[in-house]
C-alpha cells in the first residue's frame, strides 16, 4: 500500500467539515478545528476555491460552502451504485462473522423481494434463494421495512377488514396486532421474527437507509431454533445493525439522518 500524501489528506479533511453544522466556514475557523498553519488553510482553501470544490457565500465575506464538483462526484457515485451488488458485499461480511445466513431485502407492496443472500456454513440452516418473495408481515425485513411506512399508507396496503395469511402458527394474523407490533419495531430499531415464516427459524433485521435518511431495504440474519437463545439474539441484532449501517453508509446515507 502506498503512503497517504499530506497534502491530500488536509485537503480532503477540509471538505469533510463542511459536512457537519450549516455547512458554512470560515478559514480561521478551518485553522482552529484542524489545527494547522493558517497559511496551510488559506492555499489549500484557494485551490479548492479554484476547483469548484469550495465557492464564497454572498454576503457572508470570508466564509465558504461546498461547490458544484463534490455535487457533480456524488451524484456520479449514486448513478453507480447498484444496491443488490453492494448489498451481497455487506451480507458477505456479515455472514462470515456469524456465520449464519444473511439476507438483504426491498418493500414491494405487502411482500418483500430477496435482492441479495448469502448462506451460513452449517449443514443446518435456513433454505432460500433472492428473488424469493414472501409476506412482509411474516419476516423480520419485512416487518422493518412496514416499520418505515406512514400509518396511513400501512392502512392503505393492510385493511383493518382483512386477515393477514399466515406461514406458521405464530405469524401475526390481526392488521391490529401487526400495527402494535410495528410501533415497537420503530421504537427498537430493530424487528424480530420468532417462526413466524419458518417453523424452525428465527430472523432480526435492520433498516437500510439512503443518502436522505429513506429507508430502502433490510438486512436480517436468520438463525435455526437450534442454535437461537436470548444472548445470540441480542449479539445478531447488534450485527445486523452494524451491517446495515454499513450498506446504508455505501448508500450515501450520513450516520444522524435516520427517519
Amino acid at each position: 500500500m502506498g503512503r497517504l500524501v499530506p497534502a491530500v489528506t488536509r485537503a480532503l479533511d477540509i471538505l469533510e467539515l463542511f459536512l457537519d453544522g450549516d455547512g458554512t466556514l470560515s478559514a480561521p475557523e478551518i485553522t482552529r478545528r484542524l489545527g494547522l498553519p493558517r497559511t496551510t488553510v488559506h492555499e489549500l482553501v484557494t485551490t479548492l476555491a479554484a476547483r469548484h470544490y469550495l465557492v464564497h457565500v454572498p454576503d457572508q465575506p470570508g466564509r465558504y460552502r461546498l461547490g458544484v464538483r463534490p455535487y457533480q462526484l456524488g451524484s456520479r457515485y449514486a448513478e453507480q451504485l447498484d444496491l443488490a451488488a453492494e448489498g451481497r458485499q455487506v451480507a458477505r461480511s456479515v455472514a462470515e462473522t456469524c456465520d449464519e445466513t444473511v439476507h438483504v431485502a426491498i418493500l414491494e407492496g405487502t411482500d418483500v423481494i430477496y435482492i441479495a443472500k448469502v448462506d451460513s456454513t452449517h449443514a443446518v440452516r435456513m433454505v432460500s434463494a433472492a428473488g424469493r418473495k414472501l409476506p412482509a408481515h411474516c419476516t423480520s425485513v419485512g416487518k422493518m421495512l412496514l416499520a418505515s411506512l406512514p400509518e396511513d399508507e400501512l392502512t392503505a396496503r393492510f385493511p383493518e377488514d382483512r386477515p393477514l395469511v399466515a406461514m406458521t402458527d405464530n405469524s401475526i394474523t390481526s392488521p391490529a396486532e401487526l400495527h402494535r407490533h410495528l410501533a415497537t419495531v420503530r421504537e427498537r430499531g430493530i424487528a424480530v421474527e420468532r417462526q413466524e415464516s419458518n417453523p424452525d427459524v428465527s430472523c432480526v433485521a435492520a433498516p437500510v437507509r439512503d443518502s436522505v435518511g429513506k429507508v430502502v431495504a433490510a438486512l436480517s440474519i436468520s438463525v435455526p431454533t437450534i442454535r437461537w437463545s436470548e444472548e445470540r439474539q441480542a449479539e445478531l441484532e447488534e450485527l445486523a445493525a452494524k451491517g446495515a449501517g454499513e450498506l446504508s453508509v455505501r448508500l450515501g446515507h450520513r450516520r444522524g439522518r435516520g427517519i
